[in-house]
């Protein structure tokens, strides 16, 4: 696999630490999850009520595929040599504690740094190491609404969170990235980096063009209020979505005229040589009076033949039978303890295919014992470990 190789020890916990770590060891590396003696916290939370499969929550099934789980107290005296052992094999420490938690635990990048030079030391937190906001929490709604994702998602009167954990998931993405940037300089140079990643940096680099387009635009704030059926503040009309009989339809970036010959709507037709983004308000709402009685299908034919650019807007159950996310192997049915849960597979592909599913570590500490004694500790300093309550092993 494209990680072979690569080693990682993780202390990583909620989504967007373990997510990155998810991304990494479906590509091979051989990530080990250090969990506390009560599991992590993705083990005992979840949305819709804590949803469970088999008995484990969704938050973890979500993003701890194919790494391996060792759980120790690491308040315990000894847990810290544990660590270390584990370290002197091992390429990358990766963690999303809040700043300074490790170093309390005298696992900070200093102390790490000084028994392995070339430790890959990963950090991602709220809002990065320093600063007036380092000690806050971050979470993702909290970041939605500080980096101005709320507002430009809302339409100036109500802001709108996104419907997923969006910094979350781009900040894990950002997280790996950085990480394999560091792990291809070590192979390079053989020197360690210091990598740090924020929830609150990634919901900005998620806003990227949206950004820049406001700053050069200087239009201000007021450029945010528009009308309900356009999708954000920034695209020219017909761009957004619009209520049919039978279903929405989302419009992308088209041709004023050519819509309204699609359409064959006169209105429409009569505001093709406006300026479809100062003038958009007045065009979206010509395109819904429009639409708003004719059948999905029907559009569909209509649209076609004039090449627009359309959509149906699904929901979770029509994503799951559409069938090029079928062709793509998008998702991947697991059983868990006896149930079954569908999981969404690693986003790309390499040489034509998915990576595969390999295992979940279903109770914290499934691996310790063998990962102990994969670094030396044999079975009677394992029993030892495992009595004093250093380690735990999952039953």
């Amino acid at each position: 696999m494209l990680l072979d190789g690569l080693t990682i020890l993780s202390f990583c916990h909620f989504l967007q630490g373990p997510a990155a770590m998810q991304y990494l060891a479906d590509m091979g590396a051989d990530v080990i999850k250090i969990e506390p003696p009560s599991g992590a916290f993705e083990r005992h939370w979840a949305g819709a009520d804590c949803a469970r499969v088999g008995g484990v929550s969704a938050l973890f099934l979500c993003a701890n595929r194919n790494v391996r789980s060792l759980s120790l107290d690491l308040k315990h005296p000894e847990a810290k040599d544990v660590v270390f052992r584990l370290l002197d094999r091992r390429h990358v420490l990766a963690e999303n504690y809040r700043p300074g938690a490790l170093d309390r635990l005298g696992l900070g990048y200093e102390a790490v740094r000084t028994r392995k030079p070339d430790i890959i030391y990963a950090s991602a937190s709220g809002f990065g190491a320093t600063g007036p906001m380092s000690g806050r929490p971050g979470q993702d709604l909290l970041i939605q609404a500080m980096s101005g994702l709320m507002v430009a998602n809302g339409r100036g009167e109500r802001p709108a969170p996104v419907g997923c954990a969006a910094a979350d998931q781009h900040g894990a993405a950002l997280f790996a990235l950085g990480i394999l940037g560091a792990y291809a300089r070590w192979q390079r140079t053989g020197e360690g980096t210091r990598v740090e990643a924020s929830l609150f940096g990634a919901a900005v680099d998620l806003q990227m063009e949206s950004l820049v387009t406001y700053s050069a635009s200087r239009m201000g704030r007021e450029v945010f209020t528009r009308d309900e059926h356009l999708a954000d503040w920034f695209h020219e009309a017909p761009y957004g979505v619009y209520k049919v009989r039978d279903a929405y339809l989302a419009l992308s970036m088209n041709d004023i005229g050519r819509l309204a010959d699609a359409l064959a709507c006169d209105p429409l037709r009569a505001l093709a040589d406006r300026n479809a983004y100062h003038d958009r308000d007045e065009i979206v709402r010509c395109i819904a009076d429009a639409v708003q009685a004719r059948d999905f299908a029907d559009l569909a034919t209509a649209l076609d033949t004039k090449a627009i650019w359309y959509a149906k807007v699904d929901d979770y159950d029509d994503l799951f039978a559409n069938p090029q996310a079928q062709h793509n192997e998008t998702f991947r049915d697991v059983v868990v303890n006896d149930e079954t849960v569908r999981l969404l597979n690693h986003p790309l592909r390499y040489d034509g295919s998915v990576p595969g599913h390999r295992s979940f570590p279903l109770t914290q500490g499934a691996d310790t014992r063998p990962v102990l004694e994969e670094i030396g500790f044999t079975s009677a300093e394992v029993n030892e470990l495992l009595r004093n309550g250093v380690a735990f092993a999952g039953e």
